[in-house]
């Protein structure tokens, strides 16, 4: 196969028809998520027929996993926009290396987690507030589910390696099947045999987990197989000659770093709310989980709009295509609002219908919809900050993410939510109000920020907008 002018047509293509490329990248990611996002939502229905003690249960485990895929996603899209722009450059040489040092980020990650997991995960669980039968549960989740983190990591970074190169629709599929693996397993590993057709196992919530565990080994040997025997990859990789590069390492970290720690702040902010929350009720914490899976519905195109935008900024920015760069950006900010108030607003109208399929619960049905109906004003403010970080992340740029991720929840949401709650003793529906100041500020400053890294790249450029 001659790579170089594989890269240079990949890239033509793309700049031919910069609009059509962003639909052609962002699809199959939305494809791809929607699997995901639905068997997100099933396998809450289906640990909601636990009670809603279950659902509290996986809510406490929510921060550490946001955590690991904090790291998992934020690394990720430092090696995507690394990878977009070499070979937007055509220096295939360099996006080789650049994937080769994902696998070996992605190796450190798993280990450090796994290790933690098994080690203090209990305690970690303690710590965020867990107690009782809810700890019990939650316990029970993730001393399975901590087993099959390897897979899930070493798979993101497959995804993000073969994003950098535009190929969005084999890790759709590869995920796709994972996902409906794992749809078909969860029934037969949580309930009794009587009430799944004589094959289930009863292993409750901890079926669920293992249900995971099993669909994600399986997806990683297919991206094992697929990547390095059958080399379905543009990228290649040569790990016995793999050479650490302090060069190709700060590529990655400078934008993904901040990522990651962006992430991890989200994580710690879920932690808060939690303790939060669980200061009102255990059905308040399940309702907050519940409101936070149907938010897959509203973000699934953003975030694929969002990853589509990452590949492309990368590739245009490294080409020094500045016209193409402008062009896809207003394009990919108006297409994410449009979309976003249409879904926020469907959601809105039946966000009683939605709560009520994970449980029967009214109290925890009541307080999702009361979060729903509020946060719905404000997510096409959510979808355009999204955006806006994963451009200046195509840019090369990884602390604006950062930063407003720092004001948005450390800065805004968390005090306010803390000091709404035990400071005034007001409902709970407050700290909605805190989460929606907090996200209509983070959309000021994300808007901001990029039309001032996009004036300077034009002015250097001599481009005229």
């Amino acid at each position: 196969m001659d790579n170089q002018p594989e890269s240079e047509s990949r890239l033509s293509s793309f700049l031919d028809n910069p609009h059509k490329a962003l639909w052609k990248l962002a699809i199959p990611i939305m494809f791809g998520m929607g699997i995901h996002t639905l068997y997100n939502l099933i396998d809450m229905i289906f640990i909601g027929r636990l009670g809603g003690d279950a659902i509290a249960g996986i809510a406490f485990n929510m921060p550490i996993f946001f955590l690991m895929l904090g790291l998992t996603m934020g690394l990720g899209s430092g090696v995507t926009a690394s990878i977009a722009r070499f070979i937007g450059n055509n220096d295939k040489v360099s996006a080789d290396n650049s994937a080769e040092h994902a696998l070996v980020i992605a190796g450190i990650i798993a280990l450090v987690f796994t290790t933690a997991g098994l080690y203090y995960g209990e305690s970690i669980l303690v710590l965020l507030g867990a107690e009782g039968v809810i700890l019990i549960l939650a316990w029970e989740y993730l001393s399975v589910i901590v087993v099959g983190l390897p897979f899930m990591v070493f798979s993101g970074f497959f995804r993000s390696i073969l994003a950098g190169e535009g190929d969005m629709k084999f890790p759709m599929m590869i995920a796709g099947l994972g996902t409906i693996l794992n749809i078909i397993l969860d029934p037969i590993f949580i309930f009794e045999l009587e009430s799944y057709g004589g094959i289930g196992l009863g292993m409750g919530i901890k079926g669920a987990a293992l249900a995971t565990v099993i669909s994600q080994l399986i997806v990683f040997l297919i991206f094992i197989y697929m990547l390095f025997i059958k080399n379905h990859a543009y990228i290649t990789f040569n790990l016995k000659d793999f050479i650490p590069s302090r060069i190709i390492v700060w590529d990655i970290v400078k934008v993904g770093l901040p990522s990651s720690l962006s992430m991890i702040i989200m994580a710690v902010g879920q932690g808060v709310f939690n303790k939060i929350l669980i200061h009102y009720s255990s059905q308040t914490v399940a309702a907050y989980q519940v409101a936070g899976r149907l938010d897959m519905l509203i973000f699934l195109p953003i975030f694929a709009i969002a990853g589509g935008m990452t590949t492309l900024v990368g590739m245009f920015y490294g080409a020094k295509q500045i016209n193409a760069l402008n062009s896809i950006v207003r394009y990919g900010m108006s297409s994410a609002f449009i979309i976003t108030l249409i879904s926020s607003t469907f959601v809105y109208l039946f966000a009683d219908v939605f709560s009520s399929f994970f449980t029967e619960d009214q109290e925890i049905i009541n307080v999702s919809v009361g979060f729903l109906r509020l946060i719905c004003y404000v997510y096409p403010l959510v979808a355009i900050a999204i955006t806006s970080g994963r451009v200046m992340q195509g840019l090369g740029k990884g602390l604006p993410v950062l930063l407003i991720t720092i004001i948005r929840i450390l800065g805004v949401s968390a005090p306010l939510g803390i000091y709404f709650s035990f400071m005034l003793n007001k409902p709970v529906y407050w700290n909605w109000y805190a989460m929606m100041i907090a996200a209509a500020i983070s959309f000021t400053i994300a808007v901001c920020w990029v039309r001032f890294e996009l004036k300077k790249i034009n002015k250097l450029y001599g481009v005229t907008i």
